[in-house]
């Protein structure tokens, strides 16, 4: 008997008992059902929920292996030294690098999964029904938007609270309001702040050594703003760098590359919407074409604290940080942001807009892509809203300037002047 009878008579058995969800999930995971439709009149189609979130877990996948590698190079170039020759198979793809990042980030993606699939399983059992794919793609979310070095306990309470309080409180998943990801980053960041920001926490053993003769830095670009250096900023990196990703950040978002690669096989794949994504990018570079007017205007004076990141050129906002991350893999969340058309575009460019004036205006933690898109979670219904309300009464006004039709009585004429009154 092979594997796959032996998980459907354990199925049979218990069927409509309690772990009925569990032994189902497994079932289905590891195998396509027993039954399965044939013939008849039945609509067949290819985008259920399992392959959708394999399809965005599969255009993270290269951000993943990309950060591995970026975990031991920061590492080791941190230690030694930035290579003033650099050359991608000497210095970055090499085992060294690999072995660094899959002892830091590999456990981090195994406690994601593990701790987020347990709480799914869990809450499924409880209430009955069949376990939801909805975790699959905040699984693989949460460790590329964390440092390297996050403590594995920290993360799972942080999954703990991410699961239950951003999703299964409000119905699971294709119920919540808020990206069960950035829930899980913003309780990070609120509740253990000194992991999430500072100048040790991106480069592995950075914390470890910090007071040692061995202390290492692995300072980020948004830092070096954050702080007005810029002249070391840019002796140390430069945009080739930036936009390929050979600078410290989380583990999955400093390719600015295989990230728009990522969000162009979303668009071809239709999983993602083109609209968010591009009015997002227009709102980022007019808020920073608005920065950088105001400095080229003389109205703040280099001694202020905003010079450095209002005059850093408006696109290059863009190569650094988290903001197209969050643009092309969260701000796109088809449950948590709006559904209609028009709403995609208001949406999207207040996402970018305020994401980078978060990100000037807090210093102490000059990044905002997650604080904008959760602020814009929380108004998706309200901007759909209204987009409905309007295109109503555009109905309703074209409506009233509508020709009569030629049968029409004088009675349907006046009942339908007072109905649309």
């Amino acid at each position: 008997m092979g594997m796959k009878e032996k998980l459907h008579q354990l199925k049979l058995k218990y069927q409509g008992k309690k772990m009925a969800p569990a032994f189902n999930a497994l079932h289905t995971f590891l195998y396509t059902p027993n039954e399965t439709t044939h013939s008849g009149g039945h609509i067949r189609g290819a985008d259920d929920l399992k392959r959708t979130m394999n399809t965005v877990i599969m255009s993270l996948v290269p951000c993943l292996l990309f950060g591995m590698f970026n975990a031991g190079y920061q590492h080791y170039s941190a230690i030694n030294g930035f290579p003033a020759n650099f050359d991608l198979f000497e210095h970055f793809l090499t085992w060294e690098n690999f072995l660094v990042g899959i002892t830091t980030v590999l456990p981090l993606v195994i406690v994601s999964y593990g701790v987020g699939l347990a709480i799914e399983f869990l809450f499924a059992v409880i209430k009955g029904h069949e376990v939801e794919e909805g975790y699959l793609v905040t699984g693989m979310l949460v460790p590329l938007i964390v440092p390297v070095d996050t403590p594995l306990w920290m993360l799972a309470v942080a999954v703990v609270f991410g699961v239950v309080i951003g999703k299964e409180v409000f119905g699971g998943t294709g119920m919540n309001i808020l990206n069960p990801a950035l829930t899980i980053r913003a309780f990070l960041f609120f509740a253990y702040p000194t992991w999430m920001s500072g100048d040790k926490v991106w480069v592995h053993e950075g914390v470890e050594r910090a007071g040692t003769a061995d202390a290492i830095s692995g300072e980020t670009v948004l830092g070096y703003l954050a702080q007005g250096n810029t002249t070391e900023l840019y002796q140390k990196y430069d945009l080739a760098e930036m936009f390929f990703g050979f600078i410290p950040g989380s583990v999955g978002e400093t390719s600015t590359l295989l990230i728009v690669l990522g969000g162009l096989f979303l668009i071809f794949s239709k999983i993602a919407s083109w609209r968010i994504m591009l009015s997002a990018v227009l709102g980022s570079l007019a808020m920073g074409l608005i920065f950088n007017g105001i400095v080229d205007a003389g109205w703040l004076p280099e001694y202020s604290k905003f010079y450095a990141l209002m005059s850093f050129p408006y696109w290059q906002h863009l190569l650094v940080g988290g903001l197209i991350f969050g643009i092309v893999f969260m701000a796109t969340d088809p449950v948590t942001g709006s559904q209609t058309n028009k709403g995609k575009w208001i949406y999207g460019f207040l996402i970018g807009f305020m994401s980078v004036m978060i990100r000037v205006f807090n210093p102490g933690y000059p990044e905002g892509v997650f604080l904008a898109i959760l602020l814009m979670n929380v108004f998706a219904p309200t901007i759909d809203h209204y987009v409905v309300r309007g295109n109503v009464k555009k109905r309703l006004k074209r409506l009233k300037t509508a020709t009569i039709y030629p049968k029409a009585s004088d009675e349907e004429v006046d009942a339908l002047k007072t109905e649309t009154a």
